[in-house]
């Protein structure tokens, strides 16, 4: 795991917790107002800026870098050789998506198709799934062996 990672999982043993509705009123509805229209595009690639400041080696590390910053389970669904399908769940997931209210998991999925780039070396996009019923995320991740990153 990148030295970054590591400082920011340090925290990860303190007592202090951050309540839900903290968390979702920052989430959900100050980004939405400081943001606008623009918020999932922009979480996007938020996302892949994390990533970016918080490197991994492999997609194990990813998903525990999803638990411990409370994003949520992620695990591998199926991988094949120009794709690959996640899901993500946590009890936050499932209330998040009961509400009527839009929820974007964007960040995630900017998250992801950085951590996959980098780890693959080649161009990668991910793409997000609500599964409102089931309170999970589907993420499809998909690149092309030929658009490496690689000069």
């Amino acid at each position: 795991m990148g030295e970054s990672a590591i400082d920011a999982i340090k925290y990860e043993n303190t007592t202090e917790s951050v309540p839900l509705f903290g968390y979702e009123l920052i989430r959900e509805v100050l980004l939405h107002e400081l943001l606008g229209n623009d918020t999932p595009e922009i979480l996007y690639w938020a996302g892949k800026r994390l990533a970016r400041k918080y490197p991994m080696d492999t997609l194990n590390e990813v998903v525990e870098f999803f638990q411990k910053s409370a994003w949520g389970d992620l695990s591998i669904v199926k991988e094949s050789k120009n794709e690959m399908e996640l899901e993500l769940f946590s009890p936050i997931i499932k209330m998040r998506c009961s509400q009527n209210n839009p929820c974007t998991f964007q960040l995630e999925a900017g998250f992801i198709a950085e951590q996959i780039e980098s780890q693959k070396e080649v161009i990668c996009e991910a793409f997000e799934h609500p599964n409102k019923k089931k309170g999970k995320i589907h993420f499809t991740v998909k690149w092309d062996k030929k658009d490496s990153i690689l000069p």
